[in-house]
């Protein structure tokens, strides 16, 4: 990166806590975003996949935006989850997250509808042209069912208010094609990712994970930065077994962050149906490989 990332290094991905009655829990997300912020997150995601976007309801995202802004303040940017399969209800949902103290606008491919290329560039141009928040693109084919293909990004990044990707692609090879044509900030969405793109002109990252380790994923970028490469890769290994337990198990890493923060005494609560609570024996094991992780660490 030439310039400095428009949202920070060191993003979440927060979950969006719920009381045990299943509602909207404000005085945890305060409570929750305050601790991220302190133990090293830059910027915080809200309303995003891990923050269970589509079981919110829109009053709900905006009054977690307001919340969250009253508990960090400017000590830390937020970036607002308003990606729909609708177009107008997305730009609905900008103006709104504008209103109510977003930094910035994650926008994710429309899904099901799988629109064609040129469809989808012009999905995101509406957006960027109806607000006047900087957008992300979110990038995430194996949910949408939709790539975000690279000469499309390329396009796209002409736009002044399109700066950033959450690139959750998996195709790095088509990563690199983009940063080495455009200015748009590259943030990883795969947590054994961080340390990888990183290396290669990455803005840094947008992770799940860091709900519950916020300060060893940012001591991986601040090694780095530092020179340490061979200390970076070590605590990128280090979290390697609890990224697969959290991300790759087979249970959506929003269940797995909440059974970690509701053991740890942090706020979370439930997920919302269709989502089903991690069985016992899931969190046994996410237990002992924090446990683990913040040994090593």
């Amino acid at each position: 990166m030439t310039t400095s990332p428009p949202f920070g290094r060191a993003l979440c991905a927060m979950i969006t806590p719920f009381t045990e009655a299943g509602t909207l829990d404000l005085d945890g997300a305060q409570r929750l975003a305050d601790r991220l912020v302190s133990e090293g997150c830059e910027g915080l995601v809200l309303s995003g996949t891990t923050g269970e976007s589509p079981t919110t309801t829109d009053a709900e995202k905006t009054a977690l935006v307001r919340a969250v802004r009253e508990a960090v303040g400017d000590r830390a940017s937020i970036v607002a989850g308003v990606g729909t399969a609708d177009t107008r209800h997305t730009v609905e949902l900008s103006l709104a997250a504008e209103k109510a103290g977003a930094d910035g606008l994650l926008v994710v491919s429309p899904y099901y509808s799988r629109p064609p290329q040129d469809a989808l560039e012009a999905h995101f141009r509406e957006i960027a042209d109806a607000c006047g928040l900087p957008l992300t693109l979110y990038d995430i084919p194996g949910r949408t069912g939709t790539r975000i293909e690279p000469d499309t990004m390329i396009r796209l990044a002409q736009h002044p208010r399109i700066v950033a990707v959450k690139d959750c692609a998996y195709d790095l090879l088509g990563t690199q094609k983009v940063m080495s044509r455009t200015d748009l900030a590259y943030y990883t969405g795969c947590d054994e990712y961080v340390l990888a793109q990183y290396a290669i002109g990455g803005a840094g990252y947008v992770s799940t994970v860091a709900n519950v380790t916020p300060r060893h994923f940012r001591l991986i970028l601040d090694t780095f930065d530092a020179g340490d490469t061979a200390g970076a890769a070590r605590l990128q290994q280090q979290a390697c077994h609890l990224v697969e337990l959290m991300m790759a198990s087979g249970l959506p890493g929003t269940v797995t962050a909440k059974a970690l923060l509701n053991s740890l005494g942090l706020p979370a609560g439930p997920v919302r149906a269709p989502l089903r609570p991690a069985g016992r024996e899931a969190v046994d094991g996410l237990l002992r490989a924090y446990d683990e992780l913040v040994s090593a660490s």
